[in-house]
């Protein structure tokens, strides 16, 4: 079975986040469900250098103050991931792009319980939540 390494931008705006609807995929459990943004990790690439790369690449947007949130490991019926989430800030709002997504919303963190969260992304919006709770 397959194991990616992969990181994954919590992008904040004011006080709210960045929330991206995936495309169509061939696995229908992650098909068009919400996530948060970010991609593969490379041979010689730190999670943080990947995950500006991958923003760039999906988003059109440059992506700063990174700071690491949390790592997950998730077990789907296909492949299993390692995903290290940072929260991070973009400036550039009105340049995205949506290569690889359908949607995004910019939510507040009440917000984010209500939408369809791909399952190894919960576990970020979770602590996401209980975290704003103090």
């Amino acid at each position: 079975m397959k194991h990616y390494f992969v990181s994954a931008a919590i992008i904040q705006v004011n006080d709210e986040i960045l929330c991206f609807q995936r495309g169509p995929s061939k696995f229908d459990y992650v098909s068009q469900k919400y996530e948060f943004p970010g991609g593969k990790i490379e041979v010689g690439e730190t999670p943080e250098s990947a995950l500006v790369r991958e923003i760039k690449e999906e988003l059109n947007l440059n992506i700063s103050g990174l700071d690491f949130f949390q790592t997950v490991d998730h077990q789907y019926p296909d492949f299993k991931i390692t995903m290290h989430a940072f929260k991070c800030f973009t400036s550039n709002l009105e340049e995205i792009q949506l290569n690889e997504h359908l949607n995004f919303l910019q939510l507040s963190l009440s917000q984010l319980s209500g939408l369809d969260w791909a399952a190894a992304d919960i576990p970020f919006v979770e602590k996401l939540i209980s975290e704003s709770n103090g």
